[in-house]
Parts: structure tokens; C-alpha cells; sequence
């Protein structure tokens, strides 16, 4: 069914439960304290299930752009993307769906950086826009690895991003209001991360 604006209604609703069920699960984890130790398996299974019926969305009808889903299924649809994390090869798929999609000018630029950034981490290769982040070694809250970092203002400018300064300064501004802590062994924590990302896919 076409709403008044013409996009598909139930797309657009299917998405938007999608998204509410992962916000769900994550309020959950978050009150019970559980959401920073690590991949929680509930957040994992919600991720697969909504991955996988991405995949079949995209299979029949390409990205889920403003055209076919509005604004607000189309931002659900890449913030399912982004959790896909297991799937690398859906990711790949949907940043190519996304370049696309941006160039029509059916998604913010902005969109497609964030996914870009999310699959250079986890290839362990540096990010583009410094849009992920993670604890150093030190225990602070910082960007992960910049590729050519001297001008990542010019890129994240170009995308419709504040300065990487200003983003910095948010983000441990809403980091200071929850529960997280910085991991109590550092290099425990690295070892895991490419453990798992070796296990999923990104790396060899």
C-alpha cells in the first residue's frame, strides 16, 4: 500500500519495528548493565534476523531510499545495515546500494560515510570520516585509525559532518551520561575484537 506521499506503507512500518526492536533489546541490555561486556548474544540475534531480512528487501526492491520507504524507513533500513556487523558481505553490498543511492540523492551523504568508516575498522584499516570510535590504551574515548587525518575535516565537510574536534567532544559528552567504562585489560580486549573479526569475515 502507497502512502499519501506515494512510498510503500508497509516497508516503511516493517522498517521502523525492525529498528524499534533493536532500540528495545538495547534499553534492556543497558539497564541490566550487560550491554558493555561484549557482543551481547540477544543484540547479535536481533542484528542476523534484521540482516537477513534486509537482504531480502534490498534483493527485491535495491536500497530503501526516501522514494520507497520516506525518510524515516529509509534511515531505519541504514541503521540495520550498520548493525549487520556479522555479514560482511551484506555490509559490502549495502554501502555499494548506498554510494548509489546518495548520487540520487535518495539518502544524506552523511549515511554513506558512517558505513564506510564502520567496514574499514573492522578490516583494521583506517577510517575515512572518524566516525568510529573506541577506548585507547590509555583509557580514553577517541576516534579509531584516520586515514590521512590532516584532512578529514575536508571529507567529513563534504558529507554534511561537523569537525572531527566537535565530534569528539560529543561524543564523550553523551559517553559521560551511560554506564561505560573503558575495558579492564586493554589488549584482552584487541585480542577479542580481531578474534572476532577473523571469526565473522573481515580478516584473514
Amino acid at each position: 500500500m502507497l502512502s499519501s506521499t506515494g512510498y510503500s506503507e508497509g516497508l516503511h512500518d516493517e522498517l521502523l519495528a525492525m529498528r524499534a526492536e533493536d532500540e528495545r533489546v538495547r534499553l534492556e541490555l543497558t539497564v541490566d548493565g550487560s550491554l558493555y561486556e561484549g557482543y551481547h548474544p540477544r543484540t547479535a540475534d536481533v542484528h542476523r534476523r534484521n540482516g537477513a531480512r534486509l537482504l531480502e528487501i534490498i534483493n527485491e526492491h535495491g536500497w530503501t531510499g526516501k522514494s520507497l520507504v520516506g525518510e524515516e524507513g529509509a534511515e531505519a533500513a541504514w541503521i540495520i545495515a550498520q548493525h549487520a556487523i556479522s555479514d560482511p558481505a551484506l555490509q559490502h553490498r549495502c554501502l555499494t546500494l548506498i554510494e548509489e543511492a546518495v548520487r540520487k540523492g535518495e539518502i544524506p551523504a552523511w549515511q554513506m560515510a558512517y558505513l564506510t568508516d564502520r567496514i574499514c575498522v573492522f578490516e583494521g584499516r583506517g577510517q575515512v570520516y572518524g566516525l568510529q570510535f573506541d577506548w585507547d590504551e590509555a583509557g580514553e574515548m577517541n576516534p579509531c585509525e584516520i586515514e590521512d587525518i590532516e584532512n578529514v575535516d575536508e571529507r567529513r565537510r563534504s558529507v554534511g559532518l561537523p569537525p572531527l574536534a566537535e565530534s569528539v567532544r560529543r561524543h564523550r559528552e553523551e559517553l559521560a551520561q551511560t554506564n561505560e567504562r573503558p575495558p579492564r585489560d586493554w589488549h584482552a580486549r584487541q585480542l577479542e575484537i580481531q578474534e572476532w573479526a577473523r571469526s565473522v569475515g573481515w580478516r584473514k
